[in-house]
């Protein structure tokens, strides 16, 4: 059996639609995502928006994000069927769990190299910059 995984499913529906029938749109897909192992855990419609270009003639579309969870198996069969759906412009599944693994590195290097740097100033004796500037400018007379 294989992992269960986030994936961030974004799709542009055709401004032909109507929100009725967008949110018959989701129920399909949440039909789809629960029948391949799944579940979507949070829809987020964004409402009707411009687009950055032109679509199959058209200048706007409802952007939907949808945070669902399932097997690696769910996104290849997913996009499958997403991409016969004629209703879509464009749908984006990406994997969550890797950005967040990403960013979370990132902030671990970022407080390792400020400890470092506290370190190195502690070692040199030079203490908190910011908290010698308040001292010495309430001793300093007034320019």
């Amino acid at each position: 059996m294989s992992e269960t995984r986030q994936y961030e499913v974004v799709y542009v529906v055709s401004p032909e639609i109507t929100e009725e029938g967008v949110t018959e749109l989701h129920e399909r897909i949440a039909e789809i995502v629960g029948q391949l192992g799944g579940n979507i855990d949070k829809t987020d419609n964004w409402g009707r928006r411009r687009l950055a270009y032109e679509i199959d003639r058209h200048r706007e579309g409802t952007y939907v994000i949808e945070l669902v969870t399932g097997p690696g198996t769910l996104v290849t069969e997913l996009d499958r069927r997403l991409r016969v759906m004629e209703q879509l412009l464009r749908h984006l599944i990406v994997r969550v769990d890797e950005d967040l693994r990403k960013a979370g590195r990132a902030r671990e290097q970022r407080q390792s190299r400020e400890q470092r740097r506290h370190a190195r100033r502690a070692a040199a004796g030079l203490g908190a910059p910011a908290a010698a500037a308040p001292a010495a400018a309430a001793g300093a007379p007034a320019p």
